[in-house]
């Protein structure tokens, strides 16, 4: 196993190197294109393989000219098997973090609750691996109030850091006492407009299952200022109104970094930081 997982990581990595490549032959294409309809002389720096990419360009149509990232292959698998999660938590966990565990634990379809105990974060991988789940969720806490939150995709990433704010839980909200429905939930994600808010839309929205139509259940995951503020309701229609009901967890999520694998792979290439210290940061619309 460790063979196999030693080869995969070299194989992402080759890949990634083929991307930059096949990135920068792209952007050359569109610069021939572009110099071509605004009627302007080659840009002297294509001379030589102008031939070339003018081949592959005829050869090529709107779809196969745009080339294809790490990014479509991550999620690949996602349109044929559902998302199956393990949900955890840190170390020694209080009891207002195994109360949250449990309350994500009916947010996500298909999800596996695991007691952290004496676990380390390599067994755990090494267990999602072997078991074929798809995404691993580690939840953390300080002094007894959730303030992280790590997305980690099998096999081979990306893993996504958030830190937690003004949890609230089920148990505090004025909750009607029915069981919660385990309907797939419909998602909706708002003002995630930049190229960073699209990936962190992408890690979120296949945690979760495709809905039916006929699902009362809505997650809103909404953005203001890089802070994405998380609720969860269910609906009834009643003629001309509908009746939102909160069940909870509510929650703030703040992302501060991404990388290019499973959580624990200190190698794994970081793809987004977050850097505050930098005086344009809070001027900044990450999402």
């Amino acid at each position: 196993m460790l063979r196999k997982n030693v080869r995969l990581r070299k194989e992402y990595l080759m890949r990634i190197e083929d991307e930059k490549r096949a990135k920068q032959k792209y952007d050359n294409k569109m610069r021939l294109l572009n110099a071509e309809i605004e009627r302007k002389n080659v840009p002297t720096d294509l001379y030589r393989e102008e031939e070339n990419l003018r081949k592959e360009i005829n050869a090529q149509d709107d779809n196969t000219i745009v080339p294809r990232t790490h990014l479509d292959d991550e999620y690949a698998m996602s349109f044929y098997r559902e998302p199956q999660i393990v949900l955890t938590t840190s170390r020694s966990p209080s009891q207002r973090l195994i109360t949250l565990m449990k309350e994500m634990g009916l947010i996500f379809p298909n999800c596996t609750r695991v007691n952290r105990g004496a676990l380390v974060v390599k067994d755990l991988v090494i267990h999602c691996q072997q078991k074929n789940f798809s995404d691993l969720i580690i939840v953390h806490e300080h002094r007894g109030e959730p303030d992280g939150l790590i997305i980690s995709h099998m096999p081979l990433g990306p893993t996504i850091y958030f830190g937690v704010k003004n949890a609230v839980l089920r148990h505090d909200l004025d909750v009607r006492a029915d069981p919660l429905s385990e309907q797939y939930p419909h998602l909706i994600f708002d003002n995630f407009s930049t190229k960073l808010g699209e990936r962190v839309t992408t890690i979120l929205k296949h945690l979760f299952p495709v809905p039916k139509i006929d699902s009362k259940r809505v997650l809103t995951f909404h953005n203001e200022n890089g802070v994405i503020s998380f609720r969860h309701h269910t609906y009834q229609k009643s003629f001309n109104q509908v009746d939102l009901n909160e069940q909870g967890p509510r929650f703030e999520l703040k992302p501060y970094k991404i990388t290019l694998g499973t959580i624990g792979q200190k190698e794994a290439i970081v793809e987004w930081q977050l850097r505050t210290f930098i005086n344009t940061a809070g001027k900044k619309s990450v999402l």
